[in-house]
């Protein structure tokens, strides 16, 4: 039993209407979870903890006082959100036996604190390494856009995230994004993906994988939906301080750099039926090359990547002893590529960022959006990626290619389903900002949302 595929807000009115009961709900979404077929999307269930939290906001609905929009509503977490009582793996055999968490991560205590019902952890790429989403351990889980007998590509790192709103387990589930790694699932999936400004909520409890990049935010059904949950992780009771726009307060730059390189026809095709219906609805639009993005995967070339970097930091000891044999050897030899990385070029990619990013910023106009496909390609199929590691990493690179150049230029950014390709595969749009532009990101792609259908 699957639960139908509805939005946060859609459950709200529901539950707060006393139509529907949480612990209903939470049962609900328990049995959906224990009878879908694909085990490789969670990690872990945390029914016990469910069951309480529904109770809970049972009790609350009945006295008369709700926490809000979010009250009784399930939740899922990427396996790197610190989980009272239970080790944090972050997608790995090596961490499984660790130390349980004592307390949650301060995201996970501020959408508890609003009354969500968490119902387990979802599976990710080993170490949020890998925009793909294959994962040896815990299993890969199946795109549910795939074509009947194929096993499609889920996208990564948060794999499990995309895969469990997709398939209508939960109505969100909360991930990171480092290189792209809520927007590509969200993509690939045919869900929302909002992928905040870099340090706008707490990174407490949140195994890291590189702290200059590192962000969160939820994968979703509807953009209303992410904007409830951004709400509620910052701790604000409501959402309406989203600006309201209609297509024609929009201003969108599409980006003729980097970006289209190698897309895929039907990717081009679908973006571009978008951008024509958002013009014919008002919203003013121009198309312009950025040097800086080229700029970004020279620095890439000649110092190595800011990710490699601080990852090789962070798992040097694993990579380089006994631990080594027990991960995913494609993670292991992506992060020995940081032993490359000197100081010096550490800190000229940093000093470099700094200028892209203020040359960047002034090429914009004032409010201007940017707009761009999410992914240059629908999900691949996966057996060949396990078949053929050059392929793996040909298509690591080709995937993360589009989404980095938003982690390096800091900003935010909400991944929307646009069309398909002749398979039904889902393409997604890409709706970005400069840093700290969430409100305008975020109401700027409700009004595409609803443009699109």
């Amino acid at each position: 039993m699957t639960m139908p595929a509805r939005s946060i807000a859609q459950l709200s009115i529901l539950l707060q209407s006393g139509t529907l009961d949480p612990v209903d709900l939470a049962e609900e979404a328990l049995a959906g979870i224990a009878a879908h077929p694909d085990k490789a999307i969670f990690t872990s269930v945390t029914a016990v903890r469910a069951r309480r939290e529904a109770e809970a906001a049972r009790k609350r609905f009945r006295e008369g006082r709700s926490l809000g929009p979010l009250d009784g509503v399930p939740v899922a977490w990427k396996d790197l959100f610190d989980i009272e009582g239970l080790p944090t793996t972050a997608g790995s055999r090596v961490l499984k036996h660790g130390a349980p968490a004592d307390r949650d991560a301060m995201v996970v205590q501020a959408l508890a604190g609003a009354g969500m019902v968490s119902v387990g952890r979802v599976n990710m790429s080993e170490f949020a390494f890998s925009g793909l989403g294959v994962n040896p351990h815990y299993g890969t889980p199946r795109n549910p856009a795939s074509p009947a007998g194929e096993h499609r590509i889920p996208g990564g790192s948060s794999s499990g995230s995309g895969v469990a709103v997709a398939a209508g387990l939960v109505p969100v589930s909360i991930g990171t994004d480092t290189g792209g790694s809520v927007r590509i699932p969200a993509a690939f999936n045919g869900v929302v993906g909002y992928k905040a400004t870099r340090g706008r909520y707490s990174m407490e409890g949140v195994f890291p994988l590189a702290k200059s990049l590192d962000s969160l935010g939820p994968l979703c059904r509807t953009v209303q939906d992410a904007a409830l949950v951004d709400a509620a992780m910052r701790g604000l009771p409501a959402v309406d301080v989203l600006p309201r726009f209609n297509a024609a307060d929009l201003a969108f730059v599409i980006p003729e750099t980097v970006v289209f390189d190698g897309a895929e026809p039907a990717v081009v095709a679908a973006f571009e039926a978008a951008v024509e219906r958002l013009s014919r609805a008002g919203a003013r639009i121009r198309r312009a090359v950025f040097p800086e993005f080229f700029e970004i995967f020279d620095l890439m070339a000649r110092h190595g990547a800011l990710v490699t970097a601080e990852a090789f930091v962070l798992h040097q000891a694993r990579i380089t002893g006994p631990q080594a044999a027990d991960m995913d050897p494609r993670v292991v030899k992506r992060t020995l590529l940081g032993a490359k990385i000197s100081l010096s070029d550490y800190i000229e990619t940093l000093a470099a960022r700094e200028r892209l990013i203020a040359a960047f910023e002034a090429r914009l106009e004032p409010a201007e959006l940017v707009l761009s496909p999410t992914l240059p390609h629908v999900a691949p199929a996966l057996q060949p990626l396990l078949d053929d590691e050059d392929l793996f990493f040909q298509m690591n690179g080709r995937t993360l290619r589009n989404t980095l150049i938003g982690n390096f230029l800091d900003w935010c950014g909400v991944s929307l389903p646009c069309g398909t390709d002749a398979d039904d595969l889902p393409v997604g749009l890409l709706v970005s900002g400069r840093r700290g532009a969430d409100a305008q990101v975020l109401a700027a792609a409700g009004v595409v949302e609803a443009l699109l259908g």
